[in-house]
């Protein structure tokens, strides 16, 4: 399982010429591959599409976990009209494959003048997103309806019952989500891909498919040192978060 990971930490510090050997590591360490490849790219360094990246999947995971956690809020504690076809329309939407539906989106986006922006990134994630919304609805689920109603006769509101109540008691589901989104939009390679066309806009998934398309010659070697930097923000965020992450997932959908 690690030798892979093992073969891509030796490879990223190897010439061109040497990852063609069947050794795992370099004879020379070649340690200029990522101050190079950090600065190989035409016009703009890694720096730049980082924070790209950083700010777009900031800003998409805030709106994932503000949407989901007020949409699951209402399944798991309101009743209103056809509230279980409404949620079951929801969870209809887990299953349809994202190609079905890129064209469809992809026309309403250019009519909106939207190409080239990152809105069609963003504002999907201002919705909730379906997978989010059901994880919520289950872990809140969990949470004992008595301390709604001593809230309710305390005078609170639903809203008052959702931030105050609810929320601090989702913790764990709720870094659970913000682990999901933020790992699924930092390696979204596909929807920058059709969305945005300027480079000053583009992530970092993009800026390394650049290596390949800007180079006669690729220099495999800072290609390699670049995507083994590339993963360093979300296996850093799993890490630290690792402990509500997993509780997050084991608690979610028990009663009790």
């Amino acid at each position: 399982m690690f030798y892979p990971i093992l073969w891509w930490i030796g490879a990223s510090f190897k010439t061109t010429q040497e990852l063609a050997l069947p050794t795992l590591f370099p004879t020379k360490w070649m340690w200029e591959n990522y101050r190079d490849g950090w600065n190989a790219l035409p016009k703009y360094t890694f720096t730049y599409f980082f924070l790209n990246s950083l700010k777009l999947n900031v800003a998409t995971t805030v709106l994932h976990v503000a949407a989901a956690s007020l949409v699951a809020f209402g399944f798991a504690r309101m009743t209103f009209p056809f509230k279980n076809m409404w949620f079951s329309v929801l969870l209809l939407t887990m299953m349809l494959p994202n190609q079905v539906t890129l064209i469809p989106q992809y026309a309403m986006f250019h009519s909106f003048n939207w190409i080239n922006t990152y809105l069609p990134l963003l504002v999907p994630s201002a919705m909730g997103g379906a997978f989010f919304v059901f994880l919520l609805v289950q872990f809140i689920r969990s949470i004992p309806r008595e301390l709604d109603e001593s809230a309710k006769i305390d005078g609170c509101s639903w809203f008052g019952i959702y931030w105050r109540i609810v929320m601090p008691l989702t913790k764990p589901a709720l870094v659970t989500v913000t682990i999901f989104s933020f790992l699924w939009g930092w390696d979204d390679y596909f929807g920058p891909l059709i969305y945005l066309n300027s480079v000053e806009l583009y992530t970092v998934p993009l800026a390394l498919r650049m290596f390949i398309d800007t180079q006669s010659a690729v220099a495999w070697g800072q290609l390699l040192a670049m995507s083994l930097v590339s993963i360093m923000p979300p296996v850093l965020i799993f890490f630290f978060a690792q402990k509500h992450f997993v509780e997050g997932i084991a608690t979610t959908g028990l009663k009790g």
